[in-house]
Formats: C-alpha cells, structure tokens, sequence
C-alpha cells in the first residue's frame, strides 16, 4: 500500500524520460511510480488535486537561513526611502528601550536613499544608545557613536582589520560607516549568539522557506567569519532539527575562518580543515556539511568587488580583496587537497579570475574529477572567462532577482560596456555549465518564483532589461531550481526531478511557471509542499477542502495556530 497517491494533478516532472504525469504514488518518502504504474494502487492518503500543478521541491543554492531568520525580529529597514525615514525608525523603536539597549536594524538600501546613516544622526534618533543597522548586502553596517566608542574607534585603540574600511569624513573622523570585514569591530560585541536563539531564527526562516516551495537550502556561510552568528553555529541547525521545525534539508557551507592547520598523516595530504577531518558531504539528507566557503572580494552594491577597471564614477575605486590574493589561492588549494567542495564569493571580475586560476591549480595539484567547485554570485564574468568555467569544470551560483532587487545600481557601477557581463545565465548554459538557482536572501527576497521570473524576463525595478541576451526560458528556470540546484550539490541522483526512486520533495502550485506569462510567475501561490511525502506546509488548506482521502502526514501538528502554515 501507498503511504500516499496524488492524483488528477498536472505534473511536472523535470525528468526528460517522462516529463508529465497526472499521478504519483509515494512509499517511504520515495517517488515509486507515476500514472498507470500506481493509478490502481490503494494508498492511505490520496490527495484529489483537481488539475493542481506539481513540480518538484525548489532548491535554492545560496542562501543565508540564520541572518534572514534573525532579521525577522529585527528593525526592518527595507522600506526606508530616504535617511530621514531610517532615523525616524530608529527614533520610534528608541522610544520604548531602556538607555543602553541596542537597536539593531537591518536591509537598509544606500543607493535607494542617496546616502548611509550618519552616526551624527543616529546619535540624535537613539538617544545615545549603540545603534547597529546592517546594509542589504551584508557587506556593511552602519553604527553610531556609542559602538564606536565600545569597540575602540574613537579613541584609536582598534585596529582596522585586512580586508575592512572604517570609513572616514573629510576630516578624519569615523561616519559610522564599516566596510566589509571592518565589521567584525561591530560584531566582537556581541557574537556568538546563544544557540537556542539561533535555533529559533533557523525555525523562523524555515517555516517561510517551505510556504515558498523550497525543500532543500544551502545555507552560505556558518561559524567564523564575514557573517557566522557562533563558532558553534551548527549546533543551531541540530536543535532545530531536534525540535522538528527544521522543514527543509540543509546543507551548510563552512566559512574559511573556520580551517586551521591539521596534523594527519603525511599520506593523508591533509593539512587544512576543521577538527576531526570532516568536510562536505558529512551528515546525512537532511543536515550535512557542504562546502567550504571562502569571500575573496567584496560586493557590487557596495562598490567593493575586485574589477579588473574602475567603477564608474570612481575613478580609483576597484574594490578589495578580503585577504592577500596569495593567501586566499594556498587556502582554496589546501582545502581541495583535503577533500573539501569549494565555494568561493566572488562577485567582480578580477575576484573571478583569482578563483578560477586557484581551481585550476588546486586540480593541476591533486586532480579531482567531477569536485563541482563553485564561484558564489559570479557577479561580472567577462567573455574570455566563460569558457574557463566549463574547462575547469567550476559551478556558477549567480542570483537572477539581484537584477530586480538592485540592478539598476549595479549597472550604473558597471556602466554599458560592461552591464552584458552582469549575472549571466544563457552563456553558461551554451557552454554546457549548468547554473542553480539561488537567492542570496536575505540581501534580495528569496521567493524561487520570483527567482525565476527574473530569469526569464531579466528586469530591472524601473524597467530596463538588463544583459537581453541572458535569458533563459521558463522551463529553464524551471530546471535552475530543481534538478540543476540539485546538481551542484551532488544531489541529483536523489532529487531535483519528480523520479522514482527519488525523494518524494513536491510543491503544490496554483499554476504552471512554464506556462503562464512571464510576468505571472512570481504570482503563482504555493498551496503545499511535501518533503519525503510529509506535508511540511499547506497542511491546513488540504485539510480545510474535501480533496484529502486519509489522514495527511505532516510534520508539523495541525492546530489552530499553524492551520495557515
């Protein structure tokens, strides 16, 4: 007997072999056989989908779950227009904390408001109290005078850190603007988050992620770091994976701060990593370790990625590198050698080039067919280096809704000649490199449909198409987010396409993203999702209509306080 059959669906399957189907049958949280093969079959729940679309569960390549579920709770700042409205906001959240709590806030756009915070202004809408508001791109914050004063700035006794900016007046003196890992003068105040705060923020996001169809995550960057909450921070995604609110599979991405020197045998060829020696690939299909993540330059947005010429309108402006170009290439290296998947951020183009030739030393090196290294954000890749990827055999993760979130100001960084490079898709795809897709949240939002509807249309927030000739079909898009997510994380034997034998990882749409307009798809509702066969969202509308036959499994009881989830 089924454990469960849908039935009367409109399946997509992402599987050239059989491409649509009208049932599935599920045992055991597999796939086993879709239309005539189970259409017979008794189950113990058939769900009647009345021509519902079903596609396999979304992935997303690239994301970061702990900062997005933190900044739930924290001040939004997305909405923010101007300055003004950034201090009026940090002025009403003052207004009900005692004298000495922190603000934080977070998704506040420069290039949307004209300018960064002042601390000046800060000082005056907080009333003297330390004021920490992070940028969208995560690669900048903003504070006032009172985190400068506690993290040593202003009296001069802290050190700018490699790779960071504290940004200065005219005058010498510190805005309250930090840059890139000047950061982390902000963060060694108040890191490491307590894990079991961290395990509520992985809840938060994951309840979001599985109402928007995803199913499995890369979570870009833990521990040590440009962005890790606690050195500790994987013990977060095990709580939450105790408590059962952990809806989807994760894998985690362990920042290169996290690597130290290791005694193995000399055979063993490993001298770099974390205790114990393990590395991607560790844990199990619902939590394991996957590559290692290293920042090598800095963010479009913020002006601070490696290019090989200047930004336009900075004229002496190419961006930095997180650390010496030499030490970031032994790293990578070292980390191959020793068996690890790499991931390394880099968004401009001469950060693109330090990558690839580091992976193709490390594989001149110690040669690893099939590694699937990959380059996060791949922001600017030039003509002469796409071919490159395809040689070394390298994955790009770049993140189509940026061009809607923040396109405009990257091509006015870039300027026209160099906007044809921005966050390419189709030149990879006719070379025969596959691209996942990813979101990046929560620097854009997150939503795989509306991912993919950017792929395919490519627009821009005022309407320009950036880079025409880099789009991709709906079906395409499609595939980013299901078998080719799948793909770049060694998956694709046991998900990304609905197969049997394969998890049993679905999303319940209101309509088919390939089939609608384009300008449609990231309107389609999800109505359920389904990891190995158990409703982890959606559970509430099935059980509200007369559809379900049987008890639903799920893995979130159905009360009244979660019916909606």
């Amino acid at each position: 007997m089924l454990d469960l059959k849908l039935r009367d669906a409109r399946i997509r399957t992402v599987d050239e072999r059989h491409p649509r189907a009208r049932t599935l049958g599920v045992l055991g949280g597999r796939i086993v056989g879709l239309d005539d093969t189970v259409e017979d079959l008794p189950a113990r729940t058939t769900l009647d989908c009345h021509g519902a679309v079903v596609v396999p569960g979304f992935g997303d390549a690239h994301n970061h779950m702990a900062w997005f579920g933190q900044s739930l709770d924290e001040l939004d700042l997305g909405a923010a227009a101007t300055v003004d409205q950034v201090y009026e906001a940090v002025a009403r959240r003052a207004a009900g904390l005692p004298a000495g709590a922190w603000i934080v806030g977070s998704g506040y756009d420069d290039t949307v408001m004209g300018r960064h915070p002042h601390r000046a202004g800060l000082d005056r809408a907080a009333g003297g109290r330390p004021v920490w508001l992070k940028h969208r791109s995560g690669h900048m914050c903003a504070v006032s005078s009172e985190v400068l004063r506690l993290a040593g700035v202003l009296d001069g006794t802290a050190a700018e850190p490699e790779g960071g900016v504290v940004v200065r007046d005219d005058d010498g003196s510190p805005t309250g603007l930090l840059q890139e890992r000047a950061q982390s003068l902000v963060s060694a105040l108040v890191l490491p988050y307590p894990v079991t705060a961290l395990a509520d923020a992985v809840s938060r996001a994951s309840a979001v992620y599985a109402a928007e169809g995803l199913t499995h995550v890369v979570e870009a960057g833990i521990g040590l770091g440009l962005i890790g909450r606690s050195p500790v921070e994987a013990a977060a995604y095990q709580l939450a994976r105790d408590r059962g609110t952990l809806r989807t599979r994760v894998e985690l991405m362990v920042a290169a701060d996290n690597l130290h020197p290791l005694r193995a045998h000399a055979e063993d060829a490993i001298t770099t990593g974390i205790d114990l020696g393990l590395r991607s690939g560790f844990g199990d299909d619902r939590l394991r370790l996957g590559p290692m993540k290293i920042w090598l330059d800095g963010s479009l947005i913020g002006r601070t990625a490696a290019v090989s010429e200047p930004f336009c309108g900075h004229d002496h402006a190419s961006g930095v590198y997180q650390n010496s170009p030499d030490a970031m290439r032994r790293l990578v290296v070292d980390a191959h050698r020793a068996g690890w998947r790499v991931a390394a951020h880099a968004i401009g183009d001469s950060a693109v080039d330090l990558a690839l030739d580091a992976f193709a030393e490390a594989q001149s090196s110690a040669p690893r067919p099939d590694a699937r290294h990959r380059i996060e954000h791949s922001g600017v890749v030039r003509p002469d280096q796409l071919d490159r990827y395809a040689e070394l055999g390298v994955v790009p993760v770049p993140q189509a809704h940026f061009l809607y979130a923040v396109g405009d100001t990257m091509a006015q960084a870039l300027g026209p000649d160099r906007t044809p490079w921005m966050y390419r898709h189709r030149s990879f795809l006719d070379r025969g490199v596959r691209v996942p897709g990813s979101s990046d949240r929560p620097v854009a939002p997150g939503a795989p449909l509306l991912g993919m509807q950017s792929m395919v249309e490519r627009l821009s927030s005022a309407g320009a198409v950036l880079a025409p000739d880099e789009r991709v079909s709906a079906e395409q898009a499609l595939r980013a987010y299901t078998l080719d997510a799948a793909w770049a994380s060694h998956d694709e034997d046991r998900r990304g396409s609905i197969t049997p034998g394969k998890y049993a990882d679905l999303v319940l749409l209101s309509d088919d993203p390939v089939d609608v307009a384009s300008d449609r798809i990231g309107a389609i509702e999800v109505l359920a999702t389904f990891v190995d066969g158990v409703c982890v969202h959606g559970a509430g509308a099935v059980a509200d209509g007369t559809a379900a036959q049987g008890p639903l499994p799920t893995a979130v009881p159905l009360t009244a306080a979660n019916k909606e989830s």
